[in-house]
């Protein structure tokens, strides 16, 4: 038979069994919260006028490869608006590859909303990302973007639909 202080003491170790397993679910929840927010702050920035004119200039840009886009469009450092059309996507991009590198964001998440933006600009701006690597000896140019693209690419191939 069980005394008074073993009982107590029983409870009190379920008692802090259940409030560990309570926090843990807590932060669970807050981590995921916080991933979700993050997420939508990416989209709604995604959404704006801002980003779809960049995304529809850059989409409507004429060229094969560095070279040419350079003969059409100047030098990258210059006021030219479709350098400034895919340097801010591309930079929004490299953002979100970040945070997917760090796992700040949801992979399914970033697929679900963003897989084809990334993969239209990816692929019509690779020319230049490669050529602007080579011309300023930069293998970084854009790095956290073609992760973001790889990461997709990846989740495409595996044929990932949900979850």
């Amino acid at each position: 038979m069980l005394d008074i202080p073993s009982i107590t003491g029983i409870i009190a170790a379920i008692g802090v069994i259940v409030g560990v397993v309570f926090t843990a679910f807590q932060l669970r929840d807050l981590v995921k919260t916080r991933h979700t927010e993050l997420i939508m702050k990416l989209y709604s920035d995604y959404r704006s006028n801002e980003f779809r004119e960049a995304l529809i200039k850059v989409m409507n840009l004429q060229f094969e490869e560095y070279d040419d886009y350079v003969k059409k469009y100047g030098p990258w450092f210059s006021d030219e608006p479709a350098h400034k059309a895919i340097a801010n996507v591309a930079m929004f991009f490299d953002g979100a590859g970040v945070l997917l590198y760090k796992k700040l964001i949801d992979k399914s998440l970033m697929y679900d909303l963003f897989s084809t933006a990334i993969r239209v600009f990816s692929e019509k701006t690779k020319p230049v990302m490669l050529g602007l690597r080579r011309e300023y000896n930069d293998p970084h140019v854009f790095e956290w973007f073609e992760y973001l693209y790889n990461e997709m690419k990846k989740r495409e191939q595996k044929g990932v639909k949900n979850g």
